[in-house]
């Protein structure tokens, strides 16, 4: 489909060339999260628990290089597209964190970080969403039929997930195979996410569409940034090369959060359950923090629920998997996706909560402050393993 000369387009390029579309302060941004992911790999031989804090800090600082990016993307290929394209990106440290845990041998943090994962973003990361947002612009509305899509995905994505463990827990015929139900479970959810990159690539509905209709938001009103409040726009290309080197980037600092994990866990006295499900969670998704909470307070609330929900639909429908179909070269043929009862339990309840709480299609500040106190609960719950 031919594009429209416009000046989201990228327009003609100055006569700087690309980079002179980059700003002061993103330059500065750029040039202090080198300087730290430098700082991380030179703390790695002098001590864990600064190199676990520096490395924790050099993916939040690469986290909002990537919402920089993303915005430049989202203006070209909408909230669905964009959502999809982030969380891949977002993801990546955490699939490589889970790798390398498993193959430490660290399955109860490999189990609860998968958990911990999909609760702290839809119900700490869209709580705070939520309230920030609220808090700044008053009730925030959003498509009701996508987010309904994104909450009914999550919730199928982890109803399959918690099939193996049901299984297992009730003592049924298949809970005696629960790794080849877990492979089963795994490639039917694959298989599953790549036909709904298809439908998100589809053309958005237009105006007379049903689709469209069924929008609580009017078109172009409350996901467009004012034209005064936009930062200027990047070219395509410079943005797809800033995603490509921060995600290159952060698949490095990742490696080096892991070395250090289990020092810092020891020294600091967090059980592996509580460190899978509160700090490699909220570490690993550091760029959905950002990115989502960012999109919020600009009120793009469109963009911030792709960016929030689609992580945990990733999670759920292709880390995991990832991560079970990888264990056997890893060394953990034994892991399956059967979980502890009360992983499961939050598994279930952090579904069901993104169902309920996008399903009219309207925020509050008061519904963030209620889902982050629940996520605070829950995890206090794992503190002592």
């Amino acid at each position: 489909m031919a594009s429209t000369p416009t000046r989201s387009s990228g327009g003609p390029t100055p006569a700087g060339g690309p980079l002179a579309l980059v700003s002061s302060a993103d330059r500065r941004l750029g040039l202090l999260t080198l300087a730290l992911t430098v700082v991380a790999a030179l703390v790695r031989p002098v001590a864990d628990i600064l190199e676990f804090i520096v490395a924790g800090a050099a993916l939040a600082l690469l986290a909002a290089c990537v919402g920089r990016a993303v915005d430049a993307l989202g203006d070209r290929v909408g909230p669905a597209l964009t959502g999809l394209v982030q969380s891949a990106f977002g993801n990546l440290p955490e699939l490589l964190i889970l790798i390398f845990a498993l193959h430490a041998g660290l399955i109860t943090v490999v189990q609860a970080t998968i958990v911990g994962s999909i609760l702290a973003n839809v119900a700490l990361v869209l709580g705070v969403a939520f309230i920030a947002g609220g808090l700044k612009h008053g009730p925030q509305r959003f498509p009701g039929a996508s987010a309904r899509t994104l909450g009914l995905t999550i919730l199928l994505a982890v109803a399959a997930l918690a099939v193996p463990s049901l299984t297992a827990h009730l003592h049924t015929a298949a809970g005696a195979h629960e790794r080849v139900l877990s492979e089963i479970v795994s490639v039917v959810l694959l298989i599953a996410f790549m036909l709904s990159v298809v439908d998100a690539l589809r053309p958005a509905a237009g105006p007379g569409d049903p689709a469209a209709a069924d929008s609580p938001v009017p078109p172009n009103s409350a996901d467009v940034p004012p034209a005064a409040e936009s930062p200027a726009r990047w070219p395509l290309a410079l943005a797809a090369g800033v995603l490509a080197v921060t995600g290159i980037m952060a698949a490095l600092v990742s490696d080096w959060f892991v070395a250090a994990l289990t020092p810092a866990m020891r020294s600091l006295h967090i059980s592996d359950a509580f460190a899978g499900l509160v700090i490699v969670a909220i570490a690993g998704n550091a760029v959905e923090n950002f990115v989502g909470i960012q999109l919020a307070l600009k009120n793009r609330t469109e963009h911030a629920l792709q960016v929030v929900l689609q992580s945990p639909v990733q999670i759920a429908m292709v880390v995991a998997p990832v991560v079970l179909l990888l264990s056997p070269v890893l060394g953990a043929p034994g892991f399956t996706l059967v979980l502890p009862p009360l992983l499961l339990a939050s598994l279930l309840i952090s579904a069901l909560l993104a169902v309920f709480i996008t399903y009219d299609g309207e925020s509050t500040w008061y519904e963030g402050v209620v889902l982050v106190a629940l996520y605070s609960l829950l995890a206090a719950a794992f503190w002592w393993g």
